[in-house]
């Protein structure tokens, strides 16, 4: 068990271990998405707004509608719970703040239900709706 990020969801025992992983993954599409992927140290930063919306689409992405379900699976019910593991993770020195950083700026994120299930819209590839001309069967 030398994965850091496991340890310490298993010691804070309210998380499991996915979530931990899932905001690791989705730091760096937040990170595309804030367009500061060519820059480098704290020119990367992202505030605690522009992670949620990364975690957020890349969620959409990888879990679709079940989103919600999934994150509360992980003991994560509310975005103020990314909040308090991001802070575990600063806290662990696994992730870095800057000064004007604060698990508040996770309060006032987004309603699961809302945002994922019921505001879901499926994005199907271009090529379905292709048009099949040659007379095949």
């Amino acid at each position: 068990m030398n994965d850091p990020l496991r340890k310490l969801a298993l010691r804070d025992g309210r998380y499991a271990p996915e979530a931990f992983e899932f905001l690791y993954q989705s730091l760096e599409h937040a990170v595309k998405l804030a367009r500061r992927d060519a820059a480098e140290g704290s020119g990367r930063h992202v505030s605690g707004q522009e992670l949620l919306r990364g975690m957020r689409d890349y969620a959409l992405e990888v879990f679709g509608p079940l989103a919600g379900e999934v994150w509360r699976r992980w003991g994560v019910q509310t975005t103020l719970d990314w909040g308090r593991i991001v802070f575990l993770l600063v806290e662990e020195g696994l992730l870095n703040r800057q000064e004007s950083d604060s698990i508040q700026d996770f309060a006032q994120g987004f309603d699961f239900d809302e945002t994922f299930a019921r505001g879901y819209v499926p994005r199907l590839p271009p090529e379905i709706f292709a048009r099949d001309d040659g007379g095949g069967a």
